[in-house]
């Protein structure tokens, strides 16, 4: 998946790192993020707590491969009590200046067990980072400071 983020790349790869950016925006449309765990380096662990609109709290969990920023991101995602199609996975972000204050997105994640998981993860993470480019245009360069997270 590739975006185009409204944002400066140091700002975009904080709203993917920080936890409170992150509760702001994880999730498909309608999931809350109660809590949010990370230990930002390579070989730190994060663990994100998920509660659907109707149904029971779970978990994703992954050490953090690669923590370059604000450039790259890279890090294994797996569910705590995984579906039996479920198995980990790696997640990539590279970030890019697009210019006028904007970043290029590039994500990538696999490999997945079967198609029927890999579509899903694509529609939670596109709904996902329409919430995180939705969060990012409310900050304004000119009018928050360059360096000023949108929450």
């Amino acid at each position: 998946m590739e975006r185009v983020l409204p944002a400066p790349c140091s700002v975009v790869f904080r709203s993917l790192t920080e936890p409170q950016g992150l509760a702001r925006w994880w999730g498909p449309d309608g999931f809350a993020i109660p809590s949010v765990e990370s230990d930002l380096r390579p070989g730190g662990s994060y663990r994100i707590a998920m509660q659907p609109p109707e149904g029971n709290l779970f978990y994703l969990a992954g050490e953090f491969l690669e923590v370059a920023p604000p450039e790259r991101l890279s890090y294994t995602f797996r569910w705590e009590d995984p579906d039996p199609e479920d198995r980990e996975t790696v997640v990539t972000l590279s970030l890019r200046d697009a210019g006028g204050s904007s970043s290029g997105l590039v994500f990538t994640q696999g490999d997945f067990a079967t198609e029927r998981r890999r579509a899903l993860h694509e529609e939670g993470w596109t709904q996902s980072l329409k919430k995180l480019e939705e969060l990012l245009r409310l900050h304004r360069p000119e009018s928050r400071g360059e360096g000023r997270l949108p929450y």
